[in-house]
């Protein structure tokens, strides 16, 4: 029965993973296309394991820019998962000291979402649960990034395909997963607009923090401690 929660993990993160996929593909086909080998690409998926932001450094690799520039870039991608870490801290405090390490190894945006989603279902993160989630997850994610490496050239221009639209459309899907949430209609809104102007001023990668950071201070601005709103509430 301890091994139930793994396999419960498992089937949760199952549907999350191959909505991955086609990412993975996209990965290992546009790094061969900028002269990766599909096994450089397939061991980079699974040391980095960063999704978007390995799209974002492969494709800075054969442009000839300065390292420091694709490391700068690499981290205003990921900005986003020191939320997501400081989010997930009070609810790995059961974890022990490895297992605290492999779960922010395995944090990445579905990890996330899922994680906060059982927590909302069952009130708890289990250990066997959430390495259940993220096994499944990686398991996938590396080896869609080897397919797409090995056979990525027989799609051609992912843009023909549309690929290039399936990474805002997934996180479009995993935004909206939240919308129950205190602040959803006010927050999201506010992060979407700095976006947008970041990306029309500043550029890219840079909106994509432009937006979390606005997003955190709208919630900051619009929150309202519990026991606040219970006072308000209390008045005659």
């Amino acid at each position: 029965m301890r091994t139930l929660p793994f396999w419960h993990g498992i089937r949760a993160g199952l549907i999350v993973a191959m909505s991955t996929t086609p990412f993975g593909l996209l990965f290992g086909a546009i790094a061969v296309d900028g002269g990766v080998s599909p096994l450089e690409a397939t061991l980079m998926s699974g040391i980095i394991f960063g999704g978007a932001s390995q799209l974002v450094g492969v494709q800075m690799f054969g442009s000839h820019v300065p390292a420091w520039l694709i490391v700068l870039s690499v981290f205003a991608v990921n900005f986003r998962h020191i939320l997501y870490s400081a989010a997930m801290t009070p609810l790995v405090k059961d974890f022990g000291p490895l297992q605290k390490a492999a779960a922010f190894f395995f944090l990445t945006d579905p990890q996330f979402a899922e994680a906060a989603k059982r927590v909302d279902r069952v009130g708890k993160l289990e250990t066997a649960w959430y390495f259940g989630a993220a096994f499944i997850i990686y398991v996938v994610w590396v080896g869609s990034s080897a397919l797409g490496a090995v056979f990525g050239q027989l799609i051609g221009n992912p843009k023909a395909w549309a690929f290039d639209a399936l990474l805002p459309i997934y996180f479009l899907g995993l935004v909206m997963g939240f919308r129950k949430r205190p602040l959803f209609g006010a927050v999201v809104p506010v992060s979407a607009a700095a976006s947008i102007i970041g990306m029309h001023t500043v550029g890219s990668p840079w909106h994509v923090s432009i937006g979390a950071v606005a997003g955190i201070i709208a919630a900051l601005m619009l929150h309202k401690p519990q026991s606040s709103a219970k006072d308000e509430g209390a008045k005659p």
